[in-house]
């Protein structure tokens, strides 16, 4: 859409982090990843396909063209374009098609266990600090990093950031552990925010070759911390269960001969074994 490094680029980058967290957190209590009628796996997905597949074939201005233009209603909508609408549309689906669900579900859970509701809704606490430290840091009059173009790598630094929040809960949830309420990653993206606001504390403000110097030790960071973590638990899962990461061991799926010798099949109705009735 060619949004670029803007505020709204990043906005687009951050929403879609919102609904995963929720989901996950849901089924943390649910045990049942839910999809309601509209939802990002499925509808999110065939939206944004279709949004890449316009933008290659007509070009990336077509969403700053008046809507009325191809709709009419000049008069309502005046020289409105879908990216002049693009914020509203992406927060409105976020509050009103996927949140209130996830939540009604985990109400419901919990009410049909006798347990209270409200006390759950603390283990946002990792969501808050991961959206309201990014909105300090990139909303920070002093920050450079939308105008110096490093919003990817900002945006892969956060999918390892991301990745373990979330990952935390899936692996809390199958192991039956408590909700992880915190991980290391965050640390830095609350540094980062409080780094670029130190004139708000009456300190000299940093200059944006520090914070983009910054931002590339916390990506080693993050990336770092993620795949060691990740390797971790890993190895351990599978050295629990004896069983191999991307390989299945023959002596797992392949019986051993006597078994063989003794498995039996069905002609006419009758169990047959090594070629006798059974």
């Amino acid at each position: 859409m060619a949004i670029g490094p803007t505020p709204l680029g990043a906005l687009t980058a951050l929403v879609p982090c919102i609904p995963m967290f929720i989901s996950t957190w849901e089924t943390y209590h649910t045990h049942t990843l839910y999809l309601g009628v509209f939802n990002g796996p499925t509808e999110g997905l065939i939206i944004a396909s279709l949004i890449m597949l316009i933008s290659a074939a007509y070009g990336a201005h077509v969403w700053r063209l008046p809507i009325a233009d191809l709709v009419g209603y000049k008069s309502l909508l005046g020289t409105a374009s879908v990216l002049d609408l693009w914020a509203p549309i992406l927060i409105v689906s976020l509050c009103l098609a996927h949140i209130p669900d996830c939540v009604l579900n985990v109400y419901r859970a919990r009410r049909a266990k006798g347990l209270p509701f409200l006390p759950v809704l603390l283990e946002w606490t990792p969501l808050v600090i991961f959206t309201g430290s990014l909105c300090a840091w990139l909303g920070s009059p002093w920050s450079a990093l939308l105008k110096d173009n490093h919003l990817t790598l900002l945006c892969l630094t956060l999918s390892f950031v991301f990745g373990r929040m979330t990952t935390k809960i899936i692996l809390a949830h199958l192991t039956r552990q408590p909700f992880p309420y915190w991980t290391v990653l965050l640390a830095p993206l609350i540094g980062g925010a409080v780094l670029v606001n130190l004139p708000r504390l009456g300190f000299p403000a940093v200059s944006a070759h520090v914070e983009h110097r910054y931002l590339q030790a916390y990506f080693v960071f993050a990336t770092a911390v993620y795949f060691r973590w990740a390797v971790k638990v890993i190895d351990a899962i599978c050295t629990f269960l004896d069983i191999n990461c991307l390989t299945i061991p023959k002596d797992k799926y392949s019986l051993p001969k006597e078994q063989q010798n003794s498995v039996g099949t069905k002609v006419d109705g009758r169990d047959v074994a090594n070629g006798k009735a059974a």
